[in-house]
């Protein structure tokens, strides 16, 4: 073949054109190709995305613990209680304090058995075999019911408990799912369950199943039969329609679904389902309902609103948690409500429901009716011991219309007038030796910061110009007698520093308050409180110590491991013990005739002091006997005018120490061995010697005794050995008939008690 031709074959020659079969699927093999591509990215994608998602799912389940249920079951918002002391030595309980979630947390072994076979039953009848998801019930519902039912297990349910998390979302339920694995892996079936039955919402507030079981059947948890735990169960669908107390048909269905699944799960017999089927649920709103005596609880069925002992904790233990734990007041708040607290009270049960039966009822008061648009008069007492435990308290007469409403007793003070007296003149006087019990003063008004003459007596007179002896004028209630001892002995800054630093009357002025009137007359700027006038009296009835008032021994947390608060009483020495026998005895002068019978409270020494302000808009009795200290308020809220006498503040005082006295072991003031009664001299004040024919006895300091009087020089004529002392017990006696004739009449125009 020639070169030629060669080329013509090599070269020259045109290639075959390609069929029309092969132009037809050359686009479709591209397709193929381009599809094949992207099914193996996805399909590597999603090996790559499932082997990451796998992995991280094993990871979590099976890394640390994302949920310590340690540390949920110790914040979890629980019922704080408050405990007493009854007369017998018992720890009874008294008040149970929650919030919205009203929770006391029970272990499996206080529950009834039955309890947790109804739950798991209804709700997740294989809990004791899956891991934390039921994925055999997962599927079925997806496919099944379209997710129309739920498929949550007990453990998710405990996950949505404890983080608060319910949206309906793809991430959320993905977390549920990788938690519940996780809690599963770290935690035993039993601690889960538990968990979750103290968790779970059963309506009316109640958040677990012990509050639910009191709440619906007024018994403990481990009381529950088979019929009843079935019916805790059935609220968990539904708390609101499935409430038992005012859904009963509602929840009676989904009961009788529970005690079906319980039989078919074998957790109870035939005859037990057929029992449990046909017992009727006694409720505790049916009328066959009869709650049970529960000798360890205190707590009143009917009470409606918690006493005013009961706020005054509150008020107090928020206060200190303020102070003591550096919180603020919303957390210390909170800590009472949902902390779990357990609060040991001071309370005397006996003490407190004598004032309640007293003011509730408003017994010794006079009849008025109460309205809004002309309210009727008020009043507050507070009782306490000599060692600042507060016995008993009440802010107002009548029914109490809700909890932590204004108490009177410690949170709204008021002018004391005359009670202020021995506190801020006469014990300042006696303490720093400036005066004793028989000292002459002038009972006359004098000129006063442009006052011709001030003060008026309570008779409306500037005095009668004689001089009377210290006992005299307190026991009379003299203002000019009480402004000239803070003018011209004590002054009226060093009586103010007296009231303020050694009776810790917290409600004082510094600006308007050291001055005569306040002082000597008990004008104060914004008043005193029933509570610290009660703390500054019990110094002159225990040796002149001060104790501040406590309401509660001390709180601790839930399980009772650690304190968070407690009170142990600490005297402060505020005025020497022999001041306090002096002020003791002359408080004892005061005449308490006008008030009643009173034979509990009279069998013991009363010491006390009335107070009247300005106006007759306040009363005031301050006073105690050896058992009890007490200070009395009554008035208006809007001040007006009471125009009442005897003094109403003591016919109540006598009406609650005649109760409260009664079966009282017999005691007297305890005194030092540093005071002193002798005779005195009615004319010079001085102690009394032979030639003295008018004397009387009086209590002096011993490091302050008057010296003899030489005055009187006519020598006495000497009676026969024990006439004198016979002299004095038929007067004595004289006197007390008269006191007890006084009693039995008033005179409605006439202040006689200051």
């Amino acid at each position: 073949m020639s070169q030629n031709n060669f080329n013509d074959i090599t070269f020259n020659q045109k290639p075959n054109k390609p069929s029309h079969n092969d132009r037809k699927f050359k686009p479709f093999k591209k397709a193929i190709t381009v599809l094949l591509a992207f099914i193996a990215v996805v399909a590597i994608t999603s090996v790559t995305v499932l082997a990451y998602v796998v992995g991280n799912i094993y990871s979590f389940a099976n890394g640390e613990a994302k949920i310590v249920l340690e540390e949920y079951m110790r914040g979890q918002s629980r019922t704080s209680f408050v405990y007493a002391t009854d007369k017998e030595g018992k720890e009874v309980l008294i008040e149970k304090l929650h919030g919205e979630e009203n929770r006391v947390w029970a272990n499996l072994e206080e529950m009834s058995p039955y309890i947790s076979k109804a739950f798991v039953a209804l709700e997740d009848k294989r809990f004791e075999d899956h891991k934390g998801v039921d994925w055999i019930r997962f599927v079925g519902v997806m496919t099944k019911y379209n997710f129309e039912q739920g498929a949550s297990t007990i453990t998710q349910q405990l996950i949505k408990n404890l983080t608060g998390e319910n949206d309906v979302t793809v991430v959320r339920k993905f977390s549920e799912i990788l938690s519940a694995l996780n809690l599963e892996r770290h935690y035993s079936k039993d601690l889960i369950l538990e968990t979750y039955l103290n968790t779970v919402a059963l309506g009316n507030g109640c958040y677990g199943v012990r509050t639910a079981s009191e709440k619906y059947f007024g018994k403990d948890v481990n009381e529950l039969n088979i019929a009843e735990s079935a019916c805790l169960a059935a609220i968990t669908q539904a708390p609101y329609t499935k409430d038992p107390l005012y859904h009963f048909e509602n929840n009676r269905e989904r009961q009788k679904i529970c005690l079906k699944y319980m039989l078919e799960q074998e957790m109870i017999s035939k005859s037990e389902y057929e029992e449990a089927l046909n017992h009727k649920v006694l409720l505790t709103n049916s009328p066959d309902y009869i709650p049970k005596k529960d000798d360890k609880s205190k707590v009143d069925k009917e009470q409606k609103f918690q006493s005013f002992y009961i706020d005054f904790i509150i008020q107090n233990v928020i206060d200190d948690l303020v102070e003591k734990h550096d919180l603020t007041v919303q957390e210390a708040t909170r800590k009472i409500y949902y902390g779990g607290l357990k609060i040991y009270a001071a309370i005397d049960l006996d003490v407190q429901k004598a004032l309640e039966d007293v003011y509730v009822n408003r017994v010794t008061f006079p009849k008025q009716t109460d309205t809004k648009e002309r309210p009727a008069v008020q009043s507050a007492m507070t009782v306490m011991d000599y060692e600042g435990r507060v016995l008993g308290i009440i802010g107002q007469a009548g029914e109490k219309t809700g909890n932590r409403v204004l108490n009177r007793a410690a949170n709204s003070p008021r002018q004391p007038g005359s009670s202020i007296k021995p506190l801020a003149t006469y014990a300042p006087a006696i303490e720093r030796n400036l005066v004793t019990w028989s000292s002459l003063i002038l009972d006359k008004a004098f000129p006063y910061q442009g006052k011709t003459q001030w003060p008026k007596n309570v008779d409306n007179s500037y005095g009668s110009g004689s001089r009377v002896t210290v006992q005299r004028a307190l026991e009379k209630s003299h203002n000019t007698v009480a402004a000239r001892l803070c003018v011209d002995y004590v002054t009226p800054s060093k009586a103010f520093d007296f009231l303020k630093e050694n009776f810790h009357i917290s409600t004082l002025d510094p600006k308007g308050d050291p001055f005569a009137a306040p002082m000597a007359l008990g004008a104060l700027t914004k008043g005193v409180t029933t509570l610290d006038m009660a703390a500054a009296y019990a110094a002159f009835g225990n040796g002149g110590l001060y104790y501040k008032p406590y309401s509660y021994y001390k709180v601790t947390n839930n399980d009772g491991s650690e304190v968070l608060l407690e009170n142990k009483p600490s005297g402060e020495q505020v005025i020497a013990p022999d001041t306090a026998d002096v002020m003791c005895s002359m408080l004892q002068t005061v005449p308490i005739g006008a008030y009643g019978k009173a034979a509990n409270a009279r069998r013991f020494q009363i010491m006390c002091k009335t107070g009247t302000t300005d106006k007759e808009h306040d009363r005031w009795f301050c006073g105690g006997s050896p058992h009890f200290v007490a200070a009395v308020w009554y008035g208006y809220d809007l001040p007006r005018k009471i125009n009442q006498s005897p003094n109403p503040a003591g016919m109540i005082f006598f009406e609650v120490f005649d109760r409260i006295s009664k079966g009282m072991p017999d005691k007297t003031f305890s005194r030092s061995d540093l005071a002193v009664e002798k005779n005195y001299c009615l004319n010079s004040g001085l102690l009394a010697s032979a030639n003295c024919q008018s004397t009387a006895k009086g209590w002096y300091r011993i490091g302050n005794l008057p010296s003899t009087c030489t005055s009187c020089s006519a020598p006495a004529q000497k009676l026969p050995d024990g006439v004198d002392d016979l002299i004095d017990g038929v007067l004595d006696g004289i006197a007390g008939v008269v006191d007890e004739i006084a009693g039995q009449f008033t005179k409605p125009a006439v202040r006689n008690d200051d």
